[in-house]
C-alpha cells in the first residue's frame, strides 16, 4: 500500500522526515487508517515543492490520547527538537478534542529514499 500523506501541519516535520530523524508520525486514529501495517509506504510531500519522500512503515501502535503517546513512544522520536510538553500543544492545536477521543496513532517509520521531484 502507497498511502499519501500531504504536507505536515507542524512546522519542520516533513524536513525531519526527510532528514530520517523522525521516527514517529502521529495521526488520529480515524477509520481510514485502520488497515495500516507494518510493510505498508507512505509517501510524504513536502509541503510548498514538487519534493516527496517515501517511508517504510515499521509498526503502528494505538494510543487512547496524544498525552499516552508521547509517554510511550518518547518525545524526541516524535520530534526530537520540542519538548514533551511543546508537542502535545501542538498536536492539540491542530487535533481539536473531538478527535482526540478517537484515539491515536504512533506510526513508526523509517526513510526508504532522499527526496526527489515528483513525476
Amino acid at each position: 500500500m502507497l498511502g499519501g500523506f500531504g504536507g505536515l501541519r507542524v512546522p519542520g516535520a516533513t524536513e525531519l522526515v526527510a532528514a530520517g530523524s523522525k521516527t514517529i508520525e502521529v495521526r488520529v486514529r480515524y477509520p481510514h487508517l485502520a488497515d495500516m501495517a507494518a510493510g505498508d509506504t507512505i509517501r510524504f510531500r513536502i509541503k510548498g515543492t514538487d519534493e516527496t519522500c517515501d517511508v517504510l512503515v515499521k509498526q503502528v501502535t494505538a494510543y487512547p490520547n496524544f498525552e499516552t503517546l508521547l509517554d510511550g513512544e518518547g518525545p524526541a522520536n516524535v520530534n526530537p527538537s520540542a519538548s514533551s510538553e511543546e508537542q502535545l500543544a501542538s498536536i492539540r492545536a491542530i487535533y481539536p478534542p473531538e478527535k482526540e477521543s478517537l484515539g491515536a496513532l504512533a506510526i513508526e517509520i523509517k526513510l526508504l529514499d532522499t527526496p526527489s521531484p515528483t513525476v
